[in-house]
């Protein structure tokens, strides 16, 4: 391979753009390198851990079709390494790489081609939709933090994405929250349900911009392509079976309470300096016209913070999880929220004040 007078970021940029689904250890050696391939005017960057794939490329007119694979974190740390301007001259051959950059040299070894494991792009298309990147991305945002982690029922560890009519829906639950959002996307589409992995919804996060541009979604019968600016991500789905969430998210709570998003994101805040750091207990105690905060610790003490509210009915006294209840407020980006509750044995709801596009539920626990 010889890329001739190139400039450092037309191949740093798509570079890291993929590689962050890199793994540093694994069983097979190929799989920390990057594949280059340079061919129809340009320089392809791809990288996959095979349940992911993403290719990211630049303008690179002429030359002739040639690719070889390097390893992906050693050549990035090189390239950031080097000054902003760098003009780079690179030769492949016989299992090297020599990357020139003014009067640095490096030479690196590299795998061939042929074999790098590619992930295939299945034919079977059910659905795609259009929408633009800020839109995904914060609806991404809205659910992602609800997912489980190395949970044993494997499909709660990844968010699933739901296209109907009109709306595209992101939904993630641990079995202790779950955190449901919609977003209206034009089009008339017949219902699809797919559960994309928590680590391509990480991913995908990192990669989409708060911009305007669109990103194309397709979705195939056992994968997802995520197309937008340079990038394209086709990821695995995960094969089972997602909850019912519609019969988790709660009904006809009598108490229900607004209160300013802000203000109650900074006084949980400071009560969770005195929470249990194991447990994380909170307790919510609901009064005509109070709201108070309690945190205690295995060191007895004890934070309280009060605040007044427009609500008279009945009291209430219930436990949460207040990791739980911060999480929401902080990927939340609206002034108001309500709060609804049933007795202390329930779930409680959130949601944004005249709004049907959010709910997110979580479970009470004993303190």
């Amino acid at each position: 391979m010889q890329l001739k007078q190139i400039a450092r970021d037309a191949l740093l940029k798509p570079l890291q753009a993929v590689s962050g689904i890199v793994e540093r250890r694994h069983t097979l050696p190929i799989l920390a390198n990057v594949l280059l391939e340079q061919k129809d005017g340009r320089l392809y960057v791809t990288a996959t851990d095979l349940e992911m794939q993403i290719t990211a490329h630049s303008d690179l007119p002429g030359g002739e079709e040639q690719a070889v694979t390097v390893a992906a974190r050693k050549l990035q740390d090189l390239l950031r390494a080097l000054p902003d301007d760098a003009v780079l001259n690179i030769a492949a051959s016989g299992g090297k790489m020599v990357v020139r950059a003014g009067r640095s040299r490096f030479n690196l070894q590299t795998l061939p081609a042929v074999d790098y494991p590619r992930i295939g792009v299945g034919q079977d298309q059910l659905q795609t939709l259009t929408l633009p990147q800020r839109d995904l991305r914060g609806l991404f945002r809205l659910a992602e933090f609800a997912m489980a982690q190395q949970d044993i029922r494997y499909y709660l560890n990844g968010m699933l994405l739901v296209a109907d009519q009109g709306s595209l829906q992101a939904v993630a639950t641990d079995g202790h929250r779950l955190s449901w959002a919609s977003l209206a996307v034009a089009g008339d589409y017949q219902r699809q349900e797919v559960i994309l992995p928590r680590k391509t919804v990480l991913e995908l996060g990192k990669l989409l911009a708060d911009v305007d541009d669109p990103v194309t979604i397709d979705i195939l019968a056992t994968q997802v392509r995520f197309r937008f600016g340079n990038v394209e991500l086709v990821s695995k789905v995960v094969d089972g079976k997602f909850p019912d969430y519609n019969r988790v998210i709660p009904t006809g709570h009598t108490k229900a309470i607004v209160l300013s998003r802000p203000e109650l994101l900074a006084t949980l805040q400071r009560a969770a300096i005195l929470s249990n750091e194991k447990f994380r207990g909170v307790r919510i105690v609901l009064a005509p016209g109070t709201l108070k905060i309690v945190c205690t610790n295995s060191e007895q003490e004890e934070a309280e913070e009060e605040l007044e509210i427009a609500y008279q009915g009945e009291a209430l006294d219930i436990g949460f999880n207040i990791t739980y209840l911060l999480d929401v407020l902080h990927n939340l980006s609206v002034d108001q929220v309500q709060l609804g509750f049933g007795d202390a044995d329930s779930s409680a709801l959130i949601t944004v004040p005249e709004r049907d596009d959010y709910k997110y539920v979580v479970m009470p626990m004993r303190i």
